[in-house]
């Protein structure tokens, strides 16, 4: 049987035939690039780690930026989530992407960092602010998030933490609960009690959280 090219077999694949799209291949490629500059990073290989950073240091620059909203601040917070990340190579679980695992730490030093050097952390984007109490046009709006912000400032940490990631950050279930080193299920808790805190102290309903998982 005459073989056939990439392009005819996804089009029209054999009956049974696996068919892995030309940009599924860069995707894995890539990530098994990063594995491999892993590897040899935790040999000691200081080229390899320096890849990694170039590969990487745009995107958590952009991430590190919107958690302070200021370019200084955030070129020394990705240089010390560099660090750490560095430190911390042989944790990392290959069989995990690579990608996931950094941003799981850049982000704790993130939080770490922001709360060090700005007591009262949380996101400063008025139109996040906004997406948060359920989107206004109201010409009051900008005096209603700044009620939200003091509402959230003043909850309790452990509640404070998860909002602000949930919905200030926007980040989503497994990645608020990874930044803060919790279960799935208890983040999911602390977002419902933070939220019922919020809706009591501000008199009026906030775009809804998950639904409550085990603490």
């Amino acid at each position: 049987m005459p073989k056939r090219s990439a392009l005819e077999e996804i089009g029209n694949p054999r009956p049974g035939a696996t068919v892995i799209l030309p940009g599924r291949r860069v995707l894995n490629a890539e990530i098994d690039r990063d594995r491999e500059y892993v590897r040899q990073a935790r040999g000691g290989d200081a080229a390899a780690f320096e890849a990694l950073v170039r590969r990487w240091q745009r995107p958590l620059l952009n991430l590190a930026y919107r958690y302070c909203r200021d370019r200084t601040l955030a070129e020394d917070m990705v240089q010390e989530a560099f660090l750490r990340i560095h430190r911390k190579l042989d944790r990392y679980d290959e069989r995990a992407k690579f990608s996931s695992w950094m941003f799981t730490v850049a982000t704790r030093v993130f939080i770490s960092e922001v709360r060090r050097v700005r007591p009262g952390w949380l996101f400063a984007d008025q139109e996040i602010l906004d997406r948060a109490e359920g989107g206004s046009s109201d010409p009051d709006s900008g005096m209603r998030s700044e009620w939200v912000r003091r509402a959230v400032l003043a909850l309790p940490e452990k509640y404070r933490d998860a909002v602000t990631l949930y919905y200030f950050h926007e980040q989503n279930n497994e990645q608020a609960a990874a930044s803060l080193g919790i279960p799935v299920g208890t983040l999911k808790t602390r977002l419902h009690r933070g939220r019922a805190l919020l809706e009591k102290r501000l008199g009026r309903s906030l775009r809804p959280a998950p639904a409550a998982g085990e603490a």
